[in-house]
């Protein structure tokens, strides 16, 4: 799944494809699509774009100078969500990629089109929206605001789970995603399935502590001890690398946004956890694959196993799409609540394998006493 990385790439690429265009037309959408219409049609109009997360915004303005008398239409906003494989491509009309589900159509000829493609359709866009309300201030440029409303809110339930899972929760890591979580708590040689809380916890001490200080100067050896206790703390931040180990995603570029080619070498060679050799994996709560190094922690959960990486895999698995297959099986519950299927006390058990690799079935109580009646009655 695109990460908040991802998301502002996007952005800068349409700014700079769009740059100086003039768009023209109504916004079509595909066929197959079952996302609204957007209900904007001009004569002549200009595109921006801008990110906030796991969130795009399309800023539609229409051109003054082309705007005739009387003339009801107004700058749209659409909010884009890309779900597991969403991204932006300007191409020509004859070029148009298979998956464009939602178009903007140039004024010149040959006619150019800006479309949202989403191979597997999960993404989503709101024609007139905003930024959603439940998504936390974004980890990359409002650091200040995010790093404010976690500590501000760790007796929240949210950070009584581990901090793998709590890494995803967009209401306080917005932007934060499957490889962004990995590579922070690897960085950092922490556990996966460590409680939340007792992480951030000490961050906000240290920020109480810090607020307190007194303002008179100590002597100079102090203040530079100071200073190195200060740079060890912040090298050891978790907030602090959500915030900056995203932006160097955003510093490398390209990640398929390049319009010449679309190379992930750089990115691949950056990884240092996720889907590398010799790390080790495990699924979460939620079904969702954690890639880590040493301890998983107390929090691990009890029916997942820990497999490690035997080589990366290719590029088009390098995202939460490869995951898909991997979650939990699930069965509906009486009132339509997926959980995970338990195991029945009288039902049939899983099959357990032998030290010696002989696979052994337990024996169904109901069907051995079923069997045994049957042979009593004969």
């Amino acid at each position: 799944m695109p990460e908040g990385p991802e998301l502002h790439l996007a952005s800068l690429f349409v700014n700079k494809v769009c740059e100086g265009v003039v768009f023209t037309g109504p916004v079509t959408k595909s066929a197959v699509s079952k996302n609204c219409d957007v209900s904007f049609t001009c004569e002549a109009y200009r595109i921006q774009a801008s990110s906030r997360g796991k969130e795009v915004k399309l800023t539609l303005t229409p051109m003054k100078s082309d705007v005739k008398e009387g003339s009801t239409v107004q700058p749209m906003d659409i909010v884009f969500r890309f779900g597991m494989s969403g991204y932006f491509r300007f191409t020509s009309e004859e070029e148009l990629p298979k998956h464009a589900h939602l178009r903007f159509f140039s004024n010149e000829k040959p006619c150019r089109v800006l479309s949202f493609v989403d191979t597997r359709r999960f993404g989503s866009w709101q024609p007139n929206g905003s930024w959603q309300r439940g998504r936390g201030p974004c980890v990359m440029f409002e650091y200040e605001s995010f790093r404010k409303k976690v500590l501000s809110n760790l007796s929240n339930q949210a950070f009584e789970r581990p901090i793998c899972e709590a890494l995803l929760n967009q209401n306080y890591f917005n932007g934060i995603g499957n490889y962004l979580r990995a590579e922070i708590l690897f960085r950092l040689s922490i556990p996966p399935f460590v409680q939340a809380r007792t992480v951030l916890e000490i961050l906000e001490l240290e920020d109480l502590a810090a607020d307190t200080t007194p303002v008179k100067e100590e002597l100079d050896d102090q203040k530079t001890s100071d200073r190195e206790s200060k740079r060890t703390s912040q090298s050891a931040d978790l907030l602090r690398l959500c915030h900056t180990v995203p932006l160097e995603v955003v510093n490398m570029g390209g990640k398929g946004y390049d319009p010449q080619k679309a190379d992930y070498s750089d990115f691949q060679a950056w990884l240092q956890c996720y889907y590398v050799a010799g790390m080790k994996s495990t699924r979460d709560h939620n079904g969702r694959t954690m890639w880590f190094s040493g301890d998983s922690g107390p929090m691990v959960p009890k029916e997942c196993k820990s497999t490690k990486a035997k080589k990366r895999v290719k590029k088009e698995e390098d995202n939460d799409a490869a995951m898909v297959a991997e979650i939990v099986p699930k069965v509906k519950t009486e009132k339509g609540v997926k959980q995970e299927a338990p195991n029945s006390k009288t039902g049939l058990r899983k099959r357990k394998v032998k030290q010696d690799g002989e696979v052994t079935r337990p024996c169904d109580n109901t069907r051995c006493l079923r069997s045994n009646k049957t042979s009593e009655a004969r």
